[in-house]
């Protein structure tokens, strides 16, 4: 195991509302999915905002602009302005200025979210492969994107113009259930030209490099719900995270986390943020938290005691994460999930 290696979730004797300044929210799968809020979300919020936390929302989703986006979420009732919203648009578009002349044309395949963010950047978007492009850029375009953008992407690209991806989320959550997100579109344009894009978003520095820019947090707080971006983001900026559970990450694949995918704290949603965190402690030949004790077994993680399913699953996290080290944790945990009912 390589020193620094995240081996258990770690305990605050503070609320994360209090121990952080910023909060650099996720939105798709921790404060709405679909559109609407998820539960608790807009009350967890007001209390930290209230408590002095600022409060930021970082999203890997170009398709919309931080206006649309700050006055969808005032309208669920979390007031937010267009400064309080920071997205790989706005991280794409200031990587692709610092490679290409200021008024340079930039072909765009996604939504207005990329529009806008490049005209912030001095660049001009344009729409067709013909229009004599210096890059073309890649972000998520929603559901009714054309299959026709993804070849105009394809013919510019193999021509040698350079590429450039808001994000590969290869996911989106939607209120209907886990739709194809960006890097699933990626994926078309890469098939058929064998090019690799340069990424902004989540987890990458561009990304983490903006919202800092734009920010100003000192001690920030990632929360999200996705091991791959939100949390592997915060280990990359070497920020500490909170991992809920509303959005595409479920307890198996929590336990089989590595380690640059290993959040600091766990909670169900985000009252996390208000509370303190449970210590998850060293209880023999295994780890402890509040009334459940875990341990890696030859074959199989093991689990005893009763309370509250999250300190269980903590406690599973930790003998997972130690029994794996720096790769994946390959016991069985599906019967210590079921007891949480996880």
């Amino acid at each position: 195991m390589s020193q620094g290696a995240r081996t258990r979730p770690e305990g605050s004797g503070q609320a994360l509302s209090k121990a952080y300044d910023t909060a650099l929210l996720d939105l798709d799968g921790v404060v709405y999915a679909g559109g609407n809020a998820i539960a608790h979300a807009v009350d967890s919020l007001a209390t930290a905002r209230e408590g002095g936390m600022h409060l930021a929302y970082v999203t890997n989703n170009a398709l919309r602009t931080p206006d649309t986006v700050a006055e969808h979420l005032t309208e669920l009732g979390i007031p937010t302005g267009a400064d309080d919203v920071i997205t790989s648009a706005q991280a794409v578009a200031r990587l692709i200025s610092e490679q290409v002349p200021a008024g340079s044309r930039v072909l765009v395949i996604g939504g207005e979210g990329l529009r806008v963010a490049l005209r912030e950047r001095g660049l001009e978007p344009v729409e067709s492969a013909d229009d004599d492009p210096v890059a073309v850029v890649q972000g998520f375009g929603g559901p009714d994107l054309p299959w026709g953008r993804f070849a105009e992407a394809s013919y510019a690209v193999a021509r040698g113009v350079p590429w450039f991806a808001s994000n590969t989320d290869l996911t989106i959550p939607s209120g209907r259930g886990i739709a194809p997100g960006n890097g699933a579109a990626v994926e078309v344009v890469r098939i058929a030209t064998g090019a690799e894009p340069q990424v902004a978003g989540k987890p990458l520095p561009p990304m983490h490099r903006e919202t800092i820019l734009r920010t100003g947090a000192k001690r920030p707080l990632v929360v999200g719900d996705r091991l791959d971006t939100d949390i592997e983001g915060a280990f990359n900026g070497e920020v500490d995270s909170l991992l809920v559970l509303t959005g595409v990450t479920d307890g198996a694949q929590l336990l089989a986390a590595p380690p640059q995918h290993r959040p600091t704290y766990v909670d169900a949603d985000l009252r996390g943020m208000l509370t303190g965190q449970p210590e998850v402690t060293e209880a023999g030949e295994g780890f402890r938290c509040g009334g459940w004790t875990a341990r890696a077994g030859a074959e199989r993680l093991e689990l005893d005691g009763d309370g509250e399913a999250l300190d269980g699953l903590r406690a599973l996290c930790a003998a997972a994460w130690t029994a794996a080290g720096d790769g994946v944790c390959e016991l069985d945990g599906g019967k210590a999930l079921a007891r949480l009912g996880l």
